[in-house]
């Protein structure tokens, strides 16, 4: 069993959701980001996501497309990046890893080579925003060789007809994108969740994460009351934003900020119980 399969199953058990916190590798640098993560399992994170900075994120609102910028003047690459995973492992076995990217840096990088080094790394998963399910046959081959979970995309555009497709060969669990649009806009309704997630579970038994566009300890309770899991990215990159100084460098406030947020989503998503 996977550490995201067991992780899912263990909370299950328990009764309550997961929190998945966002962070973008080397956001505003390399120790900093690297002190957030280390902190996120203490502060309640259930799995973490990590994002790979690219130059052209085009799921992605301002708010996460200025983390990839800031990461990549840092000089994040995705070398960079797996070898954060890897010293988070030096520490940390239990916690599940999710990276999300595009699939351009992975291309260059090569599939097998990358889903390989990742594996090494101690990566669980993978969400690639802009693999196509037609096109899944460049990483899955690669991603099951090496035991990483596909994590595919469903959106509320993803009618009946094209769900069947979207899931095949998904596996850790399901990503749900709540909105049309990009990251970090609006939310959707308690009434659209309730339609959405119902719809999804007819298709597939794997857990359901709902993210773009929870921000707030109640819209991530909302959401693991409406499924298995909440993902929260733009209001954490929001908070250590407000840390920072006029040339973008943190504070000695930036990691504290961020953890109590994630303390603060955390209380929220495990006062839910299903």
């Amino acid at each position: 069993m996977s550490r995201i399969a067991a992780r899912f199953a263990a909370l299950k058990a328990e009764g309550r959701g997961a929190l998945i916190p966002f962070l973008e590798a080397w956001d505003p640098d390399a120790a900093t980001s690297m002190e957030i993560l280390r902190g996120m399992p203490a502060a309640g994170a259930d799995l973490i996501e990590i994002g790979c900075p690219f130059t052209d994120p085009m799921a992605d609102g301002p708010t996460v497309q200025l983390a990839g910028r800031r990461a990549l003047n840092s000089g994040a690459t995705m070398v960079h990046t797996l070898a954060m995973v890897s010293a988070f492992r030096t520490e940390n076995n239990e916690t599940p890893i999710v990276l999300m990217g595009y699939l351009n840096p992975i291309l260059s990088y090569g599939t097998t080579r990358f889903c390989t080094d990742a594996a090494a790394a101690g990566v669980d998963g993978l969400i690639i925003v802009d693999l196509p399910s037609e096109e899944a046959d460049l990483m899955a081959g690669d991603a099951k060789a090496n035991g990483l979970d596909l994590i595919r995309l469903v959106a509320p555009t993803t009618d009946d007809a094209r769900l069947p497709l979207v899931l095949a060969g998904s596996s850790g669990f399901v990503y749900y994108v709540s909105i049309t649009g990009i990251t970090g806009t609006r939310t959707a309704s308690a009434d659209e969740l309730a339609d959405a997630i119902p719809r999804i579970r007819k298709h597939t038994d794997l857990p359901i994460a709902i993210g773009f566009g929870v921000r707030s300890p109640a819209q991530a309770a909302a959401a693991v009351k409406a499924a298995d899991g909440a993902v929260v990215a733009s209001a954490l990159i929001d908070g250590m934003v407000a840390t920072l100084d006029a040339e973008g460098r943190a504070g000695p406030n930036s990691v504290r900020v961020v953890l109590d947020q994630v303390r603060a989503l955390a209380e929220a998503v495990r006062a839910v119980r299903k």
